[in-house]
């Protein structure tokens, strides 16, 4: 009802708004799903954009990957923070697009124009919004899943099977509440791989995301006991290869243009240390 009436808005910023209790059916508080009988009085208040004056612009080089009036794909190197943070306001993301796209102003005031993540030392595609409107396509293709987000990784060990489905819900830890862990009150998550080289003492992994859990792969991975490279955190505590940072690289982003409806997908290659880390891999006895 809500969406109909307010096509300006995405679904998931009016289900924000439903949990911030930012409408009112008759006088209280309303709950998603709640049927209406005919006669009801809604109310929606919509708070005023959060000023981002505290956020610079800064001309930080992007290798952008794909542009149009809508969109912009890019394919973040590792180390680039996607979005602010409590005391770390600059060298974003986010402030290169700021000077990338004049007067970006979507989504808040903390993530503009960003639709999913990648981790500070992931690599690879990321698509961002340039609009309102593109911006709730994109993030309703995602609800939806029909967009494709396909990720390079080596992993430790022998995989077995070579092709699969992990198929386990994700949560905090309670021990370790920054951290993510497989946990039967978590939230659905399934990853596909399929191994593409097996090594002697590694696997070269693609996983294809089902879903969009934080950290989903790097969780996955280790739960089946063959954790990520490099992983400082899911990973080994003795490296098995030289890596600064963990391996994962996302290569392949599929999704529809919000202009047009025409379904493409976008790759970027392995960066350089990742390459270098495969070829100690595959030369490892």
């Amino acid at each position: 009802m809500v969406a109909n009436q307010r096509p300006d808005l995405s679904r998931a910023h009016i289900q924000r708004l439903v949990e911030e209790k930012r409408l009112l059916v008759n006088g209280k508080p309303g709950k998603s799903g709640l049927k209406l009988r005919g006669g009801e009085h809604l109310t929606l208040y919509i708070p005023a954009p959060q000023p981002l004056a505290h956020l610079e612009p800064e001309n930080i080089p992007l290798d952008i990957v794909y542009e149009d009036d809508a969109v912009v794909v890019i394919n973040k190197p590792a180390g680039l923070v996607v979005h602010p943070a409590p005391g770390h306001t600059s060298g974003t993301l986010v402030n290169a697009l700021l000077y990338h796209v004049p007067n970006l102003n979507i989504n808040g005031n903390q993530r503009p124009g960003i639709v999913h993540r990648l981790d500070k030392d992931t690599s690879g595609l990321l698509v961002a919004a340039k609009t309102d409107a593109a911006l709730g396509n994109l993030i309703e293709q995602m609800k939806n899943r029909e967009t494709l987000k396909e990720y390079r990784t080596l992993v430790e060990g022998t995989v077995q099977p070579p092709a699969g489905i992990v198929d386990a819900p994700i949560g905090r830890d309670p021990a370790k509440r920054k951290q993510m862990a497989v946990a039967r009150n978590g939230k659905p998550a399934r990853t596909h791989f399929q191994v593409a080289e097996q090594f002697a003492h590694h696997a070269f992994v693609t996983a294809r995301l089902e879903t969009g859990r934080t950290h989903q792969i790097r969780v996955h991975m280790a739960y089946m006991k063959h954790p990520v490279v490099g992983d400082p955190v899911y990973g080994f505590r003795k490296p098995s290869l030289p890596l600064k940072r963990q391996f994962l690289h996302a290569y392949k982003l599929g999704f529809k243009l919000p202009t047009t409806g025409e379904y493409r997908e976008f790759e970027a290659p392995l960066p350089k240390d990742l390459q270098a880390t495969l070829e100690k891999a595959r030369n490892l006895e």
